[in-house]
């Protein structure tokens, strides 16, 4: 029989020698049997061992620790989810009994029992958790199958974020080991997050996405060498914001799991435990606790990568940056769980990093095959090319007299290229220049008017601008381009780009 191949293993629990001995006897032919004298060397056993053991043998009545406060210590550490209890008993009260149950018992034989009945309930029990985590596997293969393109698709999009934000492409895979880690850890400590094992994976999935909304940012700022102006940090610290609004705009997703704790991981990672973090400045456990743990998985991750603008700390020192409040202030208790899972972290994380360079010899080959598809040998050629007039474009941006100029809708930021300062107060970047009433200058109000003016006089089908602007005493010839976007069924847009440069003559067509 299923049940008893390799022999089972029952764990007997009761302070009576003689009892254990009399349960022995009954199943010790067909199980391999442990055993424990009291409450407190059960749970001491299953600390160990308890993925070993297929049931539990439990009297209710024992000195130190008694059967209650073993059921109340495996629910906590949610043991009783895969391992069932039968309660051998002579305390038949309703009300001691329906705790048992309440509890997580699966079964009850009172006391003097029958051994045939042991027996056979002992075998049903066993059989009917096997069968039940067969089914379970078979349901988590189907959930796996269907979920794996949603994987994939997350994160790519959280490798597009990270490409162009210059990170190490493994940031996201260390986030997710760290997140796994505190988050098994946290459900074996307390049950107060409400946090079950099920929800580990969607919030390990959710944590792909935690910076989607540096899409938003202009690359100068994202890659910025040195250190962030004010006006500059104020603009990435939109990301956050950004990321929930594009999360939140998911059609019919706002209920969704996976959607819900990306939102709130996206929203929330930066907020900090005594309320001095951004956007909405929560503090304690107002800030969701999935946003708490990928905070400090973020931060992690930080600090031992190289970035533009720094050096990798080693793991040692990024540990001890985070312990001593370096980094802002976080959940005590998910300090001590980090401290906890230190020792392994540095292990597992390389092995992270040798799966995501491994993955990315994989995707090497796919574009290789991609590359040798003639149906999209096309398409991948312009890719390419785009790529190589991006290159191109940025050169000529660094080194030209011409003025070149973006400007993103979504985070209503306008950005200069290098020089620009002789032309704009404030230096490269403007921050919302359609603001009624934020410019008292006349230089900048001028580069308010303008841009107005190429966005009244273009529209979704014509999108090409020219104009003419006196900046500091010199005549400016202006072009450019809108690009715009349908919400609602109404075109609406996006972002426009051109460039200025001196002009000879006045009065240019409109």
């Amino acid at each position: 029989m299923d049940y008893t191949a390799n022999k089972s293993k029952i764990l007997i629990v009761d302070d009576s020698e003689l009892n254990r001995s009399i349960l022995s006897d009954i199943l010790g032919e067909e199980f391999e049997i442990v055993e424990a004298c009291d409450g407190l060397e059960c749970i001491s056993y299953l600390e160990q061992h308890y993925s070993e053991i297929s049931l539990v043998l439990l009297d209710m009545v024992m000195p130190t620790m008694d059967g209650m406060a073993v059921l109340d210590v495996m629910n906590k550490k949610h043991w009783i989810e895969d391992v069932p209890v039968v309660v051998i008993s002579a305390d038949q009260q309703p009300e001691n009994v329906e705790k048992a149950y309440k509890l997580g018992a699966t079964d009850f034989i009172f006391r003097p029992f029958d051994s045939y009945i042991v027996y056979r309930r002992v075998v049903n029990t066993i059989m009917l958790y096997s069968k039940q985590k067969r089914l379970e596997e078979l349901v988590t293969d189907q959930i796996y199958e269907r979920s794996k393109n949603n994987r994939m698709l997350i994160s790519v999009l959280s490798h597009i974020v990270e490409f162009r934000n210059g990170e190490s492409g493994a940031h996201c895979l260390n986030i997710n080991t760290i997140t796994e880690k505190m988050l098994t850890s946290l459900i074996g400590r307390t049950d107060a997050y409400g946090i079950t094992r099920a929800d580990i994976p969607i919030i390990c999935t959710a944590s792909s996405l935690h910076d989607i909304g540096k899409i938003a940012i202009p690359e100068s700022i994202l890659n910025k060498p040195g250190r962030l102006t004010d006006e500059e940090f104020a603009v990435m610290k939109t990301h956050s914001i950004e990321g929930a609004k594009m999360l939140n705009a998911v059609p019919l997703g706002a209920e969704e799991p996976l959607i819900k704790r990306a939102y709130e991981i996206a929203r929330w990672h930066h907020e900090r435990y005594d309320g001095r973090g951004y956007p909405d400045g929560l503090s304690g456990d107002k800030i969701p606790i999935a946003a708490q743990v990928v905070s400090i998985a973020d931060v992690y991750g930080a600090l031992t990568s190289e970035r533009c603008y720094k050096s990798a700390y080693s793991h040692d020192k990024a540990l001890e940056m985070i312990m001593n409040g370096e980094c802002g202030q976080f959940n005590p208790l998910l300090l001590e769980i980090l401290q906890e899972i230190a020792p392994s972290l540095k292990e597992d994380l390389g092995k992270e990093t040798a799966l995501f360079e491994q993955t990315n010899k994989d995707l090497k080959n796919i574009t290789s095959e991609l590359f040798n598809n003639p149906d999209l040998a096309g398409s991948n050629r312009s890719l390419q090319l785009l790529e190589s007039e991006r290159e191109k474009f940025k050169f000529f941006w660094d080194h030209t007299d011409e003025v070149f100029f973006e400007y993103y809708a979504e985070s209503s930021v306008l950005s200069f290229s290098h020089g620009a300062d002789y032309l704009v107060d404030g230096g490269s970047m403007i921050v919302d220049p359609l603001k009624p009433g934020f410019f008292d200058d006349r230089l900048n109000t001028i580069v308010a008017l303008e841009l107005d003016k190429a966005m009244s006089l273009t529209s979704y089908e014509y999108t090409d601008f020219k104009s003419e602007a006196d900046w500091n005493g010199v005549l400016y010839r202006i072009e450019g381009k809108t690009v715009w976007d349908y919400d609602d069924d109404e075109p609406v847009l996006t972002s426009l780009y051109g460039r200025a440069y001196k002009s000879e003559k006045a009065g240019v067509d409109i």
